[in-house]
């Protein structure tokens, strides 16, 4: 068994594994237990109550966050022509068509989200199995498939993100840092939340929103009552 650091010791007593907290308490708590010696991510971990092995149960879509992720997203657009100029205007940092297509093959993934617009996806067809695995791909659910290439590239820059279910039925997805103030880590969830529950599908029956633990980077997890959401779903 791994022997735990000084730092785990410590951040580990200040959170009983058992307890549920309120919303507040466990944004207050998490900045508690973030003492690492850099700015740490705080995520969420949503457990919903899907099965996403059948697709009418599979919970996927993007979110503005109010206050951003703390973090700066190299953005990858594939345009031509006015588009292409239109998604340079909108502060994109690589701009491209097949010439993007052939340098993604050849192993550059230095860009953290793409955006297509829908007659160039024939080309970026090819690099499915390469962007796929990595949920680099452009979808139209999350956004990234669109003309609208101005208003994506800037949602993105103002802290959109994705998410979607994973094979447990767990979402995973980022809140911001630790050095945000409460109430900005505080919307920022209440914010994923709700879209969330906007995104539930017909066929999920029972209760929905069946656990919630927030966590920093280095940090143990600290859980969140479902019941505060459970009226919103």
């Amino acid at each position: 068994m791994a022997k735990l650091s000084k730092r785990m010791v410590e951040t580990g007593k200040l959170v009983d594994p058992e307890k549920l907290h309120s919303p507040s308490e466990a944004v207050a708590l998490v900045r508690q237990t973030a003492k690492a010696k850099f700015d740490e991510t705080i995520e969420c971990a949503a457990r919903l109550g899907v099965d996403p092995r059948h697709a009418d149960q599979m919970v996927r879509g993007a979110v503005v966050l109010p206050h951003g992720t703390g973090k700066e997203r190299r953005v990858l657009v594939f345009a031509k022509g006015d588009k292409a100029k239109e998604a340079e205007s909108a502060g994109a940092d690589f701009v491209g068509a097949e010439d993007m297509v052939q340098k993604i093959q050849g192993g550059w993934l230095d860009f953290d989200v793409a955006v297509a617009t829908p007659d160039m996806m024939a080309v970026v067809g090819r690099l499915g199995r390469v962007l796929g695995p990595r949920g680099l791909m452009p979808n139209p659910k999350s956004g990234t498939v669109t003309f609208d290439i101005a208003n994506a590239v800037s949602e993105i820059k103002a802290g959109k993100i994705e998410y979607r279910t994973e094979r447990n039925g767990i979402v995973h997805a980022p809140i911001g840092k630790a050095s945000f103030a409460e109430d900005q880590l505080l919307e920022n969830l209440q914010t994923l939340l709700d879209a969330l529950v906007r995104a539930r599908p017909a066929a999920a029956k029972g209760q929905y929103v069946r656990g919630l633990t927030i966590t920093a980077t280095m940090g143990p997890g600290v859980s969140i009552d479902p019941a505060n959401f459970a009226r919103r779903a």
